[in-house]
């Protein structure tokens, strides 16, 4: 019999939930975002729902407006460390800047947290094209857009390569013969290229699933040429139906062309939800978590998204016309604001609504029977695999969505009513990829 296609769900996890106002709801705490316990609790909650991951961003600055809202702020792996140990199956996906890390030192990190778990951890790599945190780095301004690209590209050949620096049975143990491993199995990957050199090897065994998730979040042309070479999955932006199945074209065919199964990549659109007992209710809901959104806020993310000067936008007009998509920024966000913009027809202030107060991914509002009908829409197209859920509120909208929502994606047939196995990769149906010995790899990166 074949086995039918599964859903796949990670959380988002953005602190008090995706809208900027979400920390002043009456079941948040304003402390929560500093609290390694709080993250603890709601992945107990998401392996609850037999979410497949818990997935945290990262941004290696102080960040934008913070008087506004709160921000990143905990070192993922610790974080998702201190949850590998108070959970048995959830997934751990923690984000590394590719512009701001060596790769031995991520290797490493993501290497440890895949043993300390069990086979559970992921690393999404991105590119940080934020001034500001290049100035944390000694940097007057970021690297250019294809740079930090070249950097990701040649970062992620590095750390797989590291990886598989250690044949899988490497360790020995024998005590009568004192042979602690067999060194002949132990390989540097003395590498050297344009932005990185590592001698290698690793210094830790070969991770429980041979290699971590590798996963990407960039639309971009050099995004989605990264992703077709390495990622096993990518957390994109899709407004509609027709955006998504597009993209999942494009990259199903980039991967073809380098060499590798389409289906060896997942694609996770993100989807914000905001639930309640009845359509109005779910409105009012919405409107209430909007009401308490400063838009200087709003207004101030949009246009760092945009790259210009917050007062050349007028609230109640539409997006000026002689917008260009910006060399060394968010392209990503920025292509995904103006196709929702012109697609509306919207203000500014429409705009800034519709995007969550500056998300940039798509907003439902419903029950949890529309929430579950639109997930199954999109889902059996075969145009995404599954979805990253950005709840509103953490505290409220997420225990909804686990307790309201799962149940009828059980019924309905297309999500795990438990875990079938133990490793992030057989949650996401990916095999444990063969190890690569450094010859191999250096002559797959070139």
């Amino acid at each position: 019999m074949t086995q039918t296609r599964q859903l796949h769900l990670n959380l988002n996890f953005l602190n008090a939930g995706t809208f900027a106002s979400t920390w002043r709801w009456p079941d948040s705490q304003a402390g929560d975002f500093a609290d390694v316990q709080y993250y603890v609790r709601t992945a107990q909650l998401a392996e609850k729902g037999t979410f497949d991951a818990v997935f945290l961003a990262d941004f290696p600055a102080l960040s934008d407006r913070p008087e506004y809202r709160p921000f990143q702020s905990l070192e993922p792996t610790i974080t998702l460390a201190t949850i590998a140990a108070a959970t048995t199956h959830i997934g751990l996906i923690g984000t590394a800047s590719s512009t701001y890390n060596e790769p031995y030192n991520i290797a490493r990190r993501f290497g440890s947290l895949d043993h300390a778990s069990g086979g559970r951890a992921g690393v999404n790599i991105v590119t940080t094209a934020d001034s500001q945190a290049g100035r944390n780095f000694g940097l007057a301004r970021p690297p250019a857009h294809r740079e930090r690209y070249e950097r990701a590209a040649e970062f992620a050949d590095v750390i797989k390569a590291l990886w598989d620096s250690w044949e899988d049975d490497a360790l020995v143990g024998d005590k009568a013969s004192a042979r602690f491993v067999d060194a002949s199995k132990i390989h540097p990957v003395r590498h050297v290229g344009r932005h990185f050199s590592v001698e290698g090897a690793l210094n830790i065994p070969r991770p429980p699933q041979g290699r971590p998730i590798v996963v990407q979040a960039g639309g971009s042309e050099d995004g989605k040429d990264f992703a077709a070479r390495h990622a096993d999955a990518v957390f994109s932006v899709a407004h509609s139906l027709h955006d998504a199945i597009d993209y999942s074209r494009d990259l199903r065919g980039r991967a073809k062309a380098q060499g590798r199964s389409p289906d060896d990549i997942l694609i996770f659109p993100g989807l914000v939800t905001v639930i309640g007992g009845t359509e109005a209710e779910a409105k009012r809901r919405e409107e209430e978590l909007w009401d308490l959104v400063p838009i200087e806020y709003g207004l101030g993310r949009l246009a760092g998204i945009l790259q210009v000067d917050p007062t050349s936008l007028d609230l109640d007009k539409p997006l000026p016309d002689n917008l260009t998509v910006p060399v060394d920024g968010m392209q990503t966000f920025f292509k995904g604001a103006l196709t929702l913009a012109e697609r509306g027809q919207l203000t500014v202030r429409q705009l800034i609504r519709a995007q969550g107060g500056g998300t940039g991914h798509r907003i439902v509002v419903g029950t949890p029977e529309q929430i579950a009908d639109g997930i199954e829409d999109w889902f059996r197209t075969g145009s995404v695999d599954g979805f990253n859920v950005m709840p509103d509120v953490i505290r409220s909208g997420f225990d909804a969505f686990v307790e309201e929502v799962v149940p009828l994606l059980r019924r309905r047939g297309i999500f795990r009513e438990s875990y079938s196995g133990r490793t992030l990769r057989d949650h996401f149906g990916l095999a444990r990829p063969s190890r690569l010995a450094p010859s191999a790899a250096v002559a797959a990166a070139e």
